[in-house]
């Protein structure tokens, strides 16, 4: 089977909504505090005070009390501008650093793929993120 193959093989998102939940912290760049605020049409400073946190230095979206991302309601209510983080899921350089994050990652992730060689994973995850 030829490499992207494989690669499309290795995720399905079955819009669950399990990477949605839970403090990961989803980073924002400034670019996605810009977006994120014209799509749903509030100022920068007010997304900032009502839809964000700060985790040391750097902002994340916040959390409902469901525990779920703030923006998550059965869907992803943000989509078209859904942070770099979120688009890149669940190829992120933490998979690059240890191929054994894929597989934890899936354990909760039902569109992951793990039925495949390490090299493999880590492989698509450099394309991935190279694009």
């Amino acid at each position: 089977m030829e490499s992207e193959d494989r690669c499309s093989e290795l995720f399905a998102c079955t819009l669950c909504g399990d990477c949605c939940k839970g403090f990961g912290g989803t980073y924002l760049t400034e670019a996605d505090i810009v977006a994120i605020a014209g799509y749903i049409g509030v100022s920068t400073q007010r997304l900032k005070a009502e839809y964000t946190c700060k985790s040391g230095q750097r902002r994340v979206i916040a959390q409902g009390d469901n525990g779920y991302c703030i923006f998550w309601d059965k869907v992803c209510t943000i989509h078209p501008v859904k942070p770099r983080m979120c688009r890149q899921w669940p190829f992120i350089p933490g998979v690059l650093a240890d191929v054994a994050n894929w597989h934890a990652m899936a354990a909760s992730c039902p569109g992951m793929n793990t039925d495949v060689p390490d090299r493999t994973i880590i492989d698509c995850v450099k394309k991935a993120l190279q694009t």
